[in-house]
């Protein structure tokens, strides 16, 4: 005969099914709200008049050649000559923007030469590029 009791023990579960929904709603939040709070944005810097006329843009095609020949708006002219040709275009226009084409064979060094005369003559420079495909 067997007189001790029989002790039951009770067990200690944790059910964390429900866990498992609630983090995972948790991090899709998160990665929700953090695309959201980063946007990448172009931002642009807008004319203000204050008189309410419209500012004039300008833009200007630069290109240099494979055999290294120079021109502005499809007339040649030498490298000598480019800040004042340039300068021309400063004075006719309130807001210039320089369309740099450049050949994918000439050196940098002429291409940074362009790039000196337009930040001399605070101009700004824009370099064109083909879309890949």
């Amino acid at each position: 005969m067997n007189l001790r009791k029989r002790h039951q023990r009770v067990s200690a579960e944790v059910h964390t099914s429900a866990m498992n929904d609630i983090m995972f709603f948790l991090l899709l939040f998160f990665l929700i709200a953090s695309t959201v709070t980063n946007p990448n944005v172009i931002k642009l810097l807008l004319p203000k008049s204050s008189s309410g006329q419209a500012v004039s843009k300008k833009t200007i095609s630069v290109t240099i050649s494979q055999d290294l020949k120079y021109t502005v708006n499809n007339k040649p002219v030498k490298v000598g000559d480019m800040q004042n040709t340039l300068m021309g275009f400063k004075k006719l226009a309130t807001e210039l923007t320089i369309v740099l084409s450049v050949d994918r064979t000439v050196a940098i060094q002429n291409v940074v030469q362009v790039m000196d005369i337009a930040q001399k003559l605070n101009i700004k420079l824009v370099l064109a590029t083909e879309p890949k495909g």
